[in-house]
């Protein structure tokens, strides 16, 4: 069995060898690749990512990193920092010096790569199977409790070919550390305490029950043998997405024109009321857009453009069952001031009805969609919440401010003439149909 460290920043050197300092000569990259490995070592990376990557092979996967000294390893060390997001990750070179860190960015490693043993018991033509030790080579690895005292331990089943080779290299590097590596970054290095040559084995350490089970779900998963296949690809350049997407603002923007023509004809003084509370309402979910933006980088797309498209339609409707509502009392007879919180009564159930359905169903699309789906769904239910927001807040404070003026409340400003003109002629109909039925 071997010994499970979390980690260390003085790794032996049959597997974790030192690393170079930024500032020594030898580790300096040559003239022609121009690359600071000073700002490379303090996560400073060109932002094309195809150039990152080779940056990041110039001067942590070094050739000479193996070859310096201890005390330029503890410089080179001191000096690297663990990058946030690591563009060698998945694509640094086996067959190379590699420094990198662990995978919680607290500890460093230099890991050299595996040497053929001296001994004559790997030939050189097996060497490369040797040396490629991956997760296909594992065929179980479970957590559980040590046998022989407190806390937790990761036993490991191998393949017949993986055991050999795994019984293979700990007989040749007993009492040195072994890195399990997965994405380029350090899961464990244990110590090899001695030859493991019967197909099995065990780490153990100062491992909490949640530790052994990530590493014996790293050790079992970490090499899937999935495959993927491409059902759709398409390119788009930047001027075909800039085109879409002006495109989609166009469509909303008349859209929007079209429902402020279709307000102001019909309901007037209303109808103004409707533009600025669509109006107060665009300036809230940019406002909304923006903080999204910086907080979780949300950022809008063709499918969010569609679905605040569609919210436009949402939002006048609540205004129009409000305004609908207001004509129906007033037909009845009631003057505007009374006819507006007997109308709000009566259509606040319908508003709050028709947005409920309309964010369910978004909520339940968000949730079972994928991809851009999803910024359809959320975007629509954002607007359909603020809708609520704009109609309680500002739609109906603002028409009942607008019943108790004089000036303002009269029925043709406001588009109501003829609620009250239908009020008077049924009046007038009632009252012909009475004459009617007392002269016979």
């Amino acid at each position: 069995a071997f010994e499970g460290q979390p980690a260390t920043t003085t790794p032996p050197a049959a597997t974790t060898t030192p690393a170079a300092d930024p500032s020594a000569p030898a580790e300096q990259p040559p003239a022609e690749s121009q690359v600071d490995c000073r700002a490379v070592f303090q996560g400073q990376y060109s932002d094309d990512p195809t150039k990152a990557i080779e940056e990041s092979r110039t001067c942590r996967q070094d050739p000479q990193l193996t070859t310096l000294d201890a005390q330029t390893v503890s410089q080179a060390l001191g000096a690297f920092t663990c990058p946030t997001v690591d563009p060698l990750i998945g694509n640094d070179d086996p067959a190379l010096p590699l420094l990198t860190c662990n995978q919680d960015r607290t500890e460093k490693y230099v890991l050299a790569p595996v040497t053929p043993p001296t001994d004559g018991s790997v030939k050189d033509d097996d060497f490369s199977l040797y040396s490629r030790l991956t997760g296909e080579d594992i065929d179980n690895a479970v957590a559980g409790t040590d046998p022989q005292g407190a806390g937790f331990v990761v036993d490991l089943t191998f393949k017949s070919d993986g055991g050999k080779k795994w019984g293979q290299f700990t007989s040749a590097n007993v009492s040195q550390q072994v890195a399990v590596v997965l994405d380029s970054q350090v899961v464990s290095a244990p110590n090899i305490n001695e030859a493991i040559l019967g197909g099995s084995t065990q780490i153990s350490g100062k491992f909490t029950q949640a530790d052994a089970t990530s590493l014996a779900n790293v050790l079992k998963y970490g090499s899937l043998p999935l495959s993927f296949e491409a059902s759709e690809a398409e390119t788009v350049s930047a001027t075909l997405g800039l085109a879409s997407l002006e495109a989609g603002l166009i469509a909303g923007g008349i859209g929007l024109l079209l429902v402020f023509i279709y307000c102001l004809f019909y309901y007037r003084l209303l109808g103004v009321l409707t533009i600025l509370s669509l109006a107060l309402s665009a300036v809230i979910v940019y406002a909304v857009l923006v903080l999204l933006g910086r907080w979780i980088g949300f950022t809008l797309d063709l499918a969010g453009i569609a679905g605040f498209i569609v919210s436009i339609g949402i939002t006048a409707d609540s205004f129009v069952v409000f305004f609908e509502r207001l004509k129906d009392e007033m037909r009845e007879g009631r003057s505007f001031r009374s006819a507006v919180p007997r109308a709000w009564v009566r259509s606040r159930r319908t508003i709050l009805s028709a947005d409920a359905v309309s964010f369910l169903a978004s909520a339940i699309l968000y949730v079972i969609a994928v991809g851009q789906v999803k910024g359809f769904a959320f975007t629509l239910g954002m607007s359909t919440v603020l809708d609520l927001v704009v109609v309680f807040l500002v739609t109906h404070p603002l028409v009942s401010m607008i019943s108790k003026s004089k000036r303002l409340s009269n029925p043709r400003l406001v588009g109501l003439g003829g609620a009250v003109q239908a009020a008077v002629d049924d009046r007038a109909l009632s009252g012909a149909k009475s004459t009617a039925v007392k002269e016979v």
